[in-house]
């Protein structure tokens, strides 16, 4: 790790800490977190420091906390099976990513000038793997109870919605609920669909009759429907 960190990113990583509740005895780790490779691509002086290694640290180390809270919180007669569709779910890049904004990584992150253009601080991929970073210098730094700690201080509230739901996706509990109630299908349409053919970004609207629900967006047309379908559901189940 070799780039000097000033006094004005030490305050900002430490602001950081106290937001996030967490504790970090070698900043450099935490600041390591947040060097996206576009960066490290850029400046060839800074050629492997980004966060890919931390990111495929604490991608196992999120793996195992939440499979740790699973085991122990649900009974034995929850299958394999079960415990891993949720698991599946809640460290999914559309559920870390929301927790990364609400941490403010977004505003942490370093990139690349070309990444920053494209609008990289809201690419849910690069937050989802920031997020990860992060845990990977968290254990590091402070061993895999701190970790473990940190990631089921989010996660657990994300696997109690995914319990309430019996695990479904919303595409699914969005159908069964419009069928008790009007006996026909909802119908999904494209709206648009943007960006180069390696970063499309879909857009996508659902229509419960004469009601349309979004248009939501995501990276593919499948993601992009179940964030309408979750928009949907979530207005429809409250009345």
């Amino acid at each position: 790790m070799s780039e000097q960190i000033s006094s004005e990113r030490k305050k900002q990583l430490q602001n950081f800490c106290r937001n996030a509740g967490l504790r970090f005895s070698h900043l450099e780790l935490l600041n390591l977190a947040f060097h996206h490779c576009s960066y490290s691509n850029e400046n060839h002086s800074e050629k492997y420091f980004n966060n890919e290694r931390l990111e495929f640290l604490g991608d196992s180390v999120l793996g195992l906390a939440t499979a740790d809270f699973l085991y122990s919180d649900m009974s034995s007669d929850h299958e394999e099976g079960d415990l891993a569709k949720i698991k599946s779910v809640v460290v999914s890049e559309k559920y870390l990513a929301p927790v990364a904004l609400r941490l403010g990584i977004d505003k942490m992150l370093v990139l690349g000038h070309g990444e920053e253009m494209s609008g990289g601080r809201e690419k849910p991929a690069i937050l989802a793997d920031c997020m990860e970073a992060v845990i990977g210098a968290c254990y590091l730094d402070s061993g895999y109870e701190t970790a473990r700690k940190f990631v089921q201080s989010f996660i657990i509230p994300e696997v109690r919605e995914v319990q309430r739901y019996g695990g479904k996706d919303f595409k699914t509990l969005l159908q069964e609920l419009y069928q008790k109630k009007a006996k026909s299908c909802p119908v999904y349409e494209l709206v648009s669909k943007t960006g180069p053919d390696h970063d499309q970004i879909f857009s996508v609207a659902v229509h419960l009759g004469s009601v349309t629900y979004g248009p939501a967006s995501g990276k593919s047309k499948k993601e992009a429907e179940q964030s309408a379908a979750e928009i949907a559901y979530r207005m429809l189940s409250e009345h």
